[in-house]
């Protein structure tokens, strides 16, 4: 071996000799502790920045969604829920008042708040700016009978058939031209959830409150047309909300004026009212509606869908694996009033599962049933949190 490459293997010798006498590989010394690894935890997002710094009230106001006619001291209960009564059509310094001490999560427009193009413009604008957590505004606009805007003369926007007719067709094209036309024009005018597509697949000629709104008979069809209209919303930058779980189409009696039940098992349900509400969650709905129908095959009792802990939490959020939004059909309507107060049902809707409380008709009531129940323990501020940031996650998903 010549001196050269002799003197060469010496050198790297030394060197390792060197690096291990110093503790460089400390590392393969079993008595030496390893480095502990570190992990990055994902930065929290808008919402749970938002939900940290609220305060218990404002995270109870939240669960809330009214007409605008709520904060206004002279309009009572029965001009409030009167269709055909005066509405509001302007932010006034008492709705402003209000909501500085009840900042409901949303608002929700009917006919009567709407008169043509300018207004709802500048009236949206002004709900939208009340506070610090912009609420959600609102509206039913299906599409045929069904519609807020379109049946007003002020306003030149398509009027479509009513969904069953649209069924008839068997193109899903239309039902999506259905979604993205009408979610265009309310993004426009400054709403940003519409309360469709109608899931409820029309199964009882005897149905009263369904009957066209539905896209007929068929499940499969129906879970088609349903899942196309959600993505013309979304394509419009809408949001969704399917109703009315778990099914009103089998019913022989409205919700609006008192009891109405559906006597089919789960199994039964699953099989033909499920289909496009399953449909409508894959599709990415951002809210369930569920009516005050109740299901004694189901629940073992006569508890509407809304404060049933069965029906939510345990079929739709637990073996329908639905994460969203769930709201209640609205709680003024005689299904609920005739049975519950305002408190009492909206403490009993979030127990049950749900995330907002529609109309309540005594919404300071209400407001303070849950406020209260969390106070006292009943609602833990946990599951407060959970319905919070599901709402909160709408708000500022964009």
């Amino acid at each position: 071996m010549n001196k050269k490459l002799l003197s060469l293997i010496l050198i790297i010798a030394l060197v390792l000799s060197l690096f291990s006498l110093t503790g460089c590989t400390k590392q393969n010394d079993p008595d030496t502790p390893a480095e502990p690894e570190t992990t990055t935890e994902p930065a929290p997002t808008e919402a749970e920045l938002k939900l940290a710094d609220m305060t218990l009230e404002e995270k109870v106001a939240q669960l809330i969604f009214v007409i605008p006619d709520a904060f206004v001291s002279s309009i009572n209960d029965e001009q409030r829920n009167d269709s055909k009564a005066d509405g509001t059509t302007a932010v006034t310094d008492e709705i402003r008042e209000m909501y500085s001490k009840y900042p409901v999560g949303g608002f929700i427009l009917f006919a009567k708040n709407i008169i043509d193009p300018e207004q709802l413009k500048q009236y949206t604008s002004d709900l939208h700016s009340l506070g610090k957590i912009t609420p959600i505004i609102t509206i039913d606009e299906e599409g045929g009978n069904i519609t807020r805007i379109a049946r007003n003369e002020n306003f030149s926007v398509t009027k479509f058939e009513p969904n069953a007719k649209i069924a008839e067709t068997k193109d899903t094209k239309n039902a999506y031209t259905l979604g993205k036309t009408i979610g265009a024009y309310l993004t426009e005018y400054g709403i940003d959830l519409d309360f469709a597509p109608v899931a409820d697949v029309n199964t009882n000629p005897n149905n009263t409150v369904i009957g066209s709104r539905a896209f007929g008979t068929d499940p499969k069809l129906a879970g088609e047309m349903v899942a196309s209209v959600i993505k013309g919303l979304h394509d419009s930058d809408n949001m969704s909300c399917i109703k009315h779980f778990p099914g009103h189409g089998d019913t022989s009696t409205d919700t609006h004026k008192g009891y109405a039940e559906t006597n089919k098992t789960w199994d039964e349900i699953k099989n033909c009212e499920m289909i496009p509400f399953i449909a409508g969650i894959n599709a990415g709905t951002d809210m369930v509606m569920v009516a005050h129908v109740c299901a004694p095959n189901v629940t073992n009792d006569k508890t509407p869908a809304s404060l049933s802990y069965t029906l939510l939490t345990e079929k739709l959020r637990g073996e329908l694996g639905y994460n969203g939004v769930i709201i209640t059909d609205a709680m003024n309507m005689g299904a609920i009033t005739n049975e519950y107060s305002s408190s009492e049902a909206a403490v009993l809707a979030i127990k049950a599962g749900v995330d907002i409380v529609l109309c309540p008709n005594d919404f300071v009531k209400a407001y303070n049933g849950i406020l209260d129940a969390v106070n006292s323990g009943g609602i833990t501020e946990e599951r407060l949190d959970e319905s919070v940031l599901r709402i909160l996650n709408l708000k500022y998903k964009g």
